[in-house]
Formats: C-alpha cells, sequence, structure tokens
C-alpha cells in the first residue's frame, strides 16, 4: 500500500500521506503557518459551521441546475457527518494563517471532497470525479464562505456563553436569597459607608449578569447578516444571480440559524463591525465578571486580618510555605480569564482596523481572538458557578460585629438629629472608639424608642418614610 499520493497545484505537485483527507493546498498551508499550534479542528463550531456551508451550497448549487444529484448527495453526506463530529483531526491548519482564511476554505473543501469521492467509491485524490475547486467550492469564495462560517461559529458560542452566565445568575440570586436577612456594613471606596444586606449585594452581582445576557443576545442579532453569494468582492461573479437567495435559505433550513443576506454584499465583505461589537460587549461582560470576582476576594480576605465577611470554599492548598492558608483561587482565575478577554479585543480592535479595500486579510486573528474570549468566559462561568459561587457562606458574626461598630450608621440619623450634630457624634465615636448608639442616647439626641425605630435592619436597607 503507497504511504503518499501525489497532488498538484499552481506550485508543483507534493507528496500528500495517503490516509490524509486533507490535501496540497492544505499541506502547504501547514507548512506556512507555524504559528499558535491550535489547529482550525479544534474550535468544534467552526468546522461545524463550515460543512454547513458548503452542504448549503451544495444543495443550492444542485437547485439551479449547477450541479449533479450524485455529486450533490456526497457532499451533503460528507458535510452531514463532519457537523456531527467526524474528521475534525483533518482540519489541521494554523487558526493565525495569511491569505484572509483561503487555508481554512480550502482545507474544508479537501476534506469534504475527499471523503465525497469515498461515497461515491472513489479514492482520496481522484478529483477528476469531484473535485474540491470546482464542486465543493462551486459559486463561493473564501471571502463569502470564511466570514460566514465564522459568524454562524460565533452564533452558538455566543449562545452558550449566555445559558453559562444565566446559571452564574441564578447562583447569585440563590444567594441573594439566602442572605436576604443578613444585616452587614456596604462601603464606598473601601471606607464604611451605610448599612445593606449581602443578600442586597449578590443580588447586585446577580442583576449584573442578566444586564450582560441581554447585551449579548443584541449583539448576537448583528452576526445573523452573512454575505454569502457575494464571492471575491461581493459582486458575486461567478455565481448565478439566484444563487445567494438560495444559498442563505438552504443555510437556513441546515443550520437552524435565522441569517439573512446583508443587503449590500461589497460592504458586508470588507466590514467587520459585528466583531468589533460582539468583542465590546464580551469586554463589557469580562470587566463587570472581574469586578465582582474582585469584590469577592476582598469579602472574603482574611481568615482574621481582612473583610472575612464570607467564606469561599476551600479548593486547594494555597502555600508551598505558608501552612493551612488557602487562597481564593477560583476568583483569580476568572480576573485572568478577563484580562485576557480585554487584551483579545484589542487584537480584533486593531485587525478591523487594518483591513484594506474590498477585503480584510485579517480575519483569522479576529476569529482566533473572539473564539478564545468565548470559549473561556463559557468555562470561567461554570468554574465560578461550581467551585466558589455555591459553596460560599456568611460570617455572621463578623458582620453583626463590623454593623455594631460602625460609624456609618450615624447616616441613618441624618434627618433627626441633623448632619452638624451627626458629624459630631461620628468623630466622637471615631476618638474615643465608643457606639454611635450609646453615644446618641447620652447626649440626649434622640430618645431611645425613637432611636431603636430608626436603627432596625429594615429601616436602614432601604426608603422610609421619616418619623414624626
Amino acid at each position: 500500500m503507497k504511504m503518499t499520493r501525489i497532488e498538484h497545484d499552481l506550485l508543483g505537485d507534493r507528496e500528500v500521506p495517503a490516509a490524509a483527507y486533507w490535501g496540497v493546498h492544505t499541506l502547504r498551508a501547514v507548512e506556512n503557518f507555524p504559528i499558535s499550534g491550535q489547529i482550525v479542528g479544534q474550535v468544534p463550531d467552526l468546522v461545524v459551521a463550515l460543512a454547513a456551508i458548503k452542504q448549503a451550497a451544495a444543495l443550492a448549487n444542485a437547485d439551479l441546475g449547477l450541479l449533479d444529484a450524485a455529486r450533490r448527495d456526497a457532499i451533503v453526506a460528507a458535510c452531514m457527518e463532519i457537523r456531527e463530529g467526524a474528521l475534525h483531526d483533518q482540519f489541521v491548519v494554523d487558526q493565525i494563517q495569511g491569505g484572509a482564511g483561503t487555508s481554512t476554505n480550502m482545507n474544508a473543501n479537501e476534506v469534504i471532497a475527499n471523503r465525497a469521492l469515498e461515497v461515491l467509491g472513489h479514492p482520496r485524490g481522484a478529483y477528476r470525479h469531484l473535485h474540491p475547486n470546482e464542486h465543493v467550492n462551486l459559486s463561493q469564495s473564501t471571502n463569502d464562505v470564511y466570514p460566514t462560517a465564522l459568524r454562524l461559529a460565533a452564533w452558538a458560542g455566543l449562545h452558550r456563553l449566555i445559558t453559562a452566565m444565566a446559571s452564574l445568575r441564578g447562583a447569585f440570586a440563590q444567594k441573594a436569597a439566602e442572605f436576604s436577612d443578613v444585616l452587614k456594613m456596604g462601603r464606598t471606596q473601601l471606607q464604611e459607608a451605610v448599612p445593606m444586606t449581602l443578600g442586597q449585594e449578590f443580588n447586585a452581582f446577580a442583576v449584573m449578569l442578566g444586564e450582560d445576557e441581554a447585551r449579548l443576545a443584541e449583539a448576537a442579532q448583528l452576526i445573523r447578516e452573512i454575505n454569502l453569494g457575494a464571492t471575491a468582492i461581493g459582486t458575486g461573479i461567478t455565481a448565478h444571480p439566484d444563487y445567494a437567495g438560495r444559498v442563505c435559505a438552504r443555510l437556513v433550513e441546515v443550520t437552524g440559524i435565522p441569517v439573512v443576506t446583508a443587503p449590500d454584499l461589497v460592504e458586508a465583505t470588507q466590514d467587520c463591525g459585528a466583531f468589533v461589537q460582539v468583542s465590546g460587549v464580551l469586554k463589557r461582560v469580562a470587566v463587570k465578571l472581574s469586578k465582582t470576582c474582585n469584590d469577592l476576594r476582598l469579602l472574603s480576605s482574611g481568615p482574621r486580618a481582612g473583610f472575612a465577611e464570607i467564606n469561599l470554599p476551600a479548593r486547594q492548598a494555597g502555600s508551598s510555605i505558608m501552612p493551612g492558608k488557602v487562597n481564593p483561587v477560583i476568583p483569580e482565575v476568572v480576573n485572568q480569564v478577563a484580562f485576557e478577554v480585554i487584551g483579545n479585543d484589542v487584537t480584533i480592535t486593531m485587525a478591523a482596523e487594518g483591513g484594506q479595500l474590498q477585503l480584510n486579510a485579517f480575519e483569522p486573528v479576529i476569529a482566533y481572538s473572539l473564539f478564545r474570549s468565548v470559549s473561556h468566559l463559557i468555562a470561567a462561568c461554570g468554574t465560578l458557578e461550581a467551585h466558589c459561587v455555591r459553596g460560599i457562606t456568611a460570617n455572621h458574626d463578623r458582620l453583626r460585629e463590623t454593623v455594631e461598630q460602625s460609624i456609618g450608621i450615624v447616616t441613618a440619623l441624618n434627618p433627626y438629629i441633623g448632619y452638624a450634630a451627626a458629624t459630631e457624634v461620628a468623630l466622637e465615636a471615631h476618638r474615643s472608639g465608643r457606639g454611635v448608639y450609646e453615644l446618641v442616647l447620652e447626649k440626649g439626641l434622640m430618645a431611645k424608642d425613637r432611636l431603636d425605630a430608626v436603627l432596625r435592619p429594615e429601616a436602614l436597607t432601604r426608603p422610609q418614610r421619616i418619623l414624626a
């Protein structure tokens, strides 16, 4: 049995491993782009999207009388296998590549062609029967296939991220309900402010996530617009006049994703604005998620010399030298994911800006950065929920102590004793170490029953009518 087969391209003949479903174009790309070490096959959403596009194209071309039924069926069969998880290991080109994604498109064309040849009963490489360019890539260009594939893959990833965020939001909401009657001191600029409940604090975390879920869903709508049918630069050269509409309809049937054809294909082929918008929302998610993790680390700092208001689940030993030390490793790893996403947003911004004339050649690094941001945020949300949030407990004694000793509760007395008197009480409490409650009574500023009513926990944590 031969170990290789000979394939030909414009640069000449090359030996390709006989067992490979990819061909000479893929071989040259593998040699040319040893950049990230991360291959296209490691992004299942992108591989599935490419197969869905090729399947829709085969169906549309057959509808228009441009592709015979036997080749159509073989291509469709190969694409369906890939969409179900087969042959992903054959998508071997590096995710970061020159050529505006041509290597990824040709990798897909060759794998699908060779699998389709087997379906027809021919050996791999027998392209006279079914050709990667002539048949699998019929009516297409990398310049409309690759951007469309990125949009389909991003749609799938974003909706998984929204689901992960919703689950994390539910965990925070559950803790908010659990801590609804736990009084604590709120803080501004790391200084004691006024009382609140721990439940209110955790509910804010949940609300922030909910807002970002909505923003992500809005951003996902922008990537429904595709340029399939644009071919090289948006003019539709080499494609049937009805192809763009027909392939879009077929793609909706194949994927269930409600994509629409862009109204101006020349603009759509060069514009990466939707990716910039999506990345910006991912940055927003990352920033707010990181802020939440900063708060969790602060609130759990200690165990005795810090805030020590909540207890995070102990996940592992924290030091190779300090016995008994436990660190907030889960919030820390989420912080790091957030830093990465923010950096990816800069990369996507510059890559989108760097496009020239009728095409952006830098979409591969946009895809690489965008998909990493999405996948890492999904993992971060799941990790934070499972290994941290659901196991958080409140340190009730410490929280009660901080409220009782806080000077901040004097703010609640402003409407009754005035700002000036409240300031004097606060200063004396700070100098003497005595409590606000006893000083107000001692000075005769308020009667005990009235003071007790004003300083009730429920009166301190929500708007109240001023007592007459």
